[in-house]
């Protein structure tokens, strides 16, 4: 029997148009402070962070819509976020990516964005872009750096009290995702999708035992 595989939540990016308008709605709505992470090239995007210790959210945009244009990621993003802010997808840390996409038949793809301190951040990721139209399904991350420099780790001090992402509510189907998932446990929830398959929700713990829940 094969092992189950161990997975954890890495990150959930909402698709934006413009990351200081949604950064400043979101810390005046939920107290969140977004700091600017970096570009990556590659797909013509750029991303803010809100770290959160070992996990983080990420606001995601196009800013260069000449290459963005010309990417599965770019253009999604762009058509998600064409009436506002709207997740996009949710990561997942994953120390066997190599497994996990051969078991999936994705590739495995190196990526890195340099931040603005100019210290370069490397990871490699799988399924991203291979999805189809399932972003419901999470896709993966290895971090190719050492844990002081990954993302959720910044030195950001919320307005508020904020400790990790609790859960993830998605419209899809339950046995896909435990199949894509390999039998693994990871707290996404599956609810009806009423032909709507996309995330649904991001819930945030705070250390009263409260939860702030994202919506789009």
């Amino acid at each position: 029997m094969d092992a189950v595989p161990i997975f954890r939540i890495d990150h959930a990016v909402l698709a934006v148009r413009d990351l200081a308008t949604s950064a400043s709605r979101l810390r005046e709505e939920h107290g969140l402070l977004f700091a600017p992470g970096g570009r990556h090239p590659r797909w013509g995007t750029a991303n803010m962070i809100a770290p959160l210790g070992d996990d983080y959210l990420e606001l995601l945009g196009v800013v260069d819509e000449d290459v963005g244009t010309g990417t599965v990621l770019g253009r999604t993003l762009l058509e998600l976020s064409a009436d506002g802010d709207r997740w996009f997808s949710i990561c997942l840390a994953d120390d066997d990516i190599e497994a996990t996409a051969a078991r999936l038949g994705l590739t495995v793809q190196p990526g890195s964005r340099t931040r603005p301190d100019g210290t370069e951040v490397r990871w490699r990721g799988a399924g991203i872009e291979e999805r189809g139209p399932d972003l419901w399904l999470p896709f993966f991350i290895s971090w190719d750096v050492p844990a002081s420099l990954h993302p959720g780790a910044a030195p950001v001090e919320h307005p508020i009290a904020v400790e990790r992402i609790a859960w993830v509510e998605v419209g899809g189907d339950a046995a896909r995702l435990r199949e894509w998932l390999g039998g693994a446990d990871v707290p996404i929830r599956v609810v009806d999708d009423d032909g709507d398959r996309r995330v649904r929700a991001v819930a945030l713990a705070v250390p009263d035992g409260d939860e702030i829940v994202l919506r789009s």
